[in-house]
């Protein structure tokens, strides 16, 4: 089943000066096991796009299935259950707590969302989410002592920590080197190995390449 479906989307900011159109009427479709990344200028619209995707605002104009599922017009408490059921979400800044362990922050995201799950379970599902990216080894760590491709590797072990069916990655490899964002990149894609999809907004063609889909947003259309 066609996990999202994206139909005549738009979306259109409101301020003090005239009305901006920022997605126009955006098609996409996206599979169990399939990647996109999706190109674009900045201000194109490509986080605006994620956002809407991840629930955390709604389209103007559309339709938005999700597995079948009208929720264009999901209330806030209906989108925070879909968003911790089904999303797992990457940034470009870390958002790891300086104070706790690679591990502990890691086992931070089973606490809600998950229903209940003994404490020696959270550590053992965290740590497997941390070898599963090659740093179990740096469990222990705070982040002041990780580098920023480990950094960004235990934010994407927290957010696949739960078995999301969808992953949303928003930039992030921005912060990293070239060796570490290809190597951060690579491991996202491979999270698709186990039927989970990616979209993966991004400015680079050599990142975007790697997706067995590109798209490109420009003036609010997706092509």
């Amino acid at each position: 089943m066609t996990l999202i479906q994206l139909t005549g989307v738009t979306k259109t900011l409101r301020g003090q000066d005239e009305a901006r159109t920022i997605l126009s009427g955006v098609d996409l479709t996206l599979e169990p096991g399939e990647s996109v990344a999706v190109l674009g200028r900045s201000g194109s619209g490509k986080s605006t796009l994620l956002s809407l995707i991840g629930l955390f605002d709604r389209p103007d104009g559309g339709q938005y299935l999700l597995g079948g599922k009208d929720i264009t017009r999901v209330p806030e408490r209906r989108a925070a259950a879909l968003r911790s059921a089904e999303f797992g979400f990457v940034f470009q800044r870390f958002f790891l707590l300086k104070h706790l362990t690679a591990l502990q922050n890691v086992s931070m995201a089973l606490v809600n969302g998950q229903g209940w799950l003994p404490r020696r379970k959270r550590r053992t599902t965290a740590m497997e989410a941390l070898e599963r990216l090659e740093i179990g080894h740096l469990a222990r760590h705070k982040p002041p002592r990780l580098s920023g491709g480990e950094q960004q590797r235990v934010a994407i072990a927290r957010a696949l920590v739960r078995r999301p069916k969808i992953l949303l990655a928003d930039e992030p490899t921005g912060a990293l080197d070239t060796d570490t964002g290809n190597l951060v990149v690579e491991a996202l894609r491979a999270t698709t190995d186990e039927g989970c999809a990616l979209v993966l907004v991004t400015h680079d063609r050599d990142h975007a390449a790697k997706m067995s889909r590109v798209a490109r947003l420009t003036d609010g259309v997706l092509a």
